[in-house]
């Protein structure tokens, strides 16, 4: 596996173990349509988290969340809205959000992680 996927990983990893403890529950990760992947789907209070997450080992080339552009965001809106056209049962009654979580440091179990619940 290449270094950058590793990387990616890892973050996805932290990532997942900060939504649980923040009282999500992860109903799926890396979920693969033909229009692209959603890193991470999980429910809070009634509401389904698309969740982005970036990785980054420093900010020499920007900000995690510069990279979550208005294109970005409408490409995530149509895959949240495939998950949930696949996934009927599990998103009954529930409200949709984007959410992002950016996490920068040369090993992501311990860097900065910063969380966007409502990402526009």
């Amino acid at each position: 596996m290449a270094a950058k996927d590793e990387l990616g990983r890892a973050g996805e990893d932290r990532a997942a173990e900060h939504l649980t403890r923040s009282g999500y529950r992860i109903l799926d990760r890396n979920w693969r349509c033909d229009q692209g992947e959603l890193d991470i789907v999980a429910e809070r209070e009634g509401v389904l988290a698309f969740v982005e997450v970036k990785t980054r080992r420093s900010i020499d080339f920007g900000h995690p969340f510069e990279a979550i552009d208005e294109r970005k965001r409408h490409r995530l809106w149509r895959l949240a809205h495939a998950w949930v056209r696949e996934h009927p049962m599990s998103s009954r009654g529930h409200g949709l959000r984007l959410e992002a979580i950016g996490i920068i440091g040369a090993d992501p179990a311990v860097g900065s992680l910063e969380h966007l619940q409502d990402l526009r």
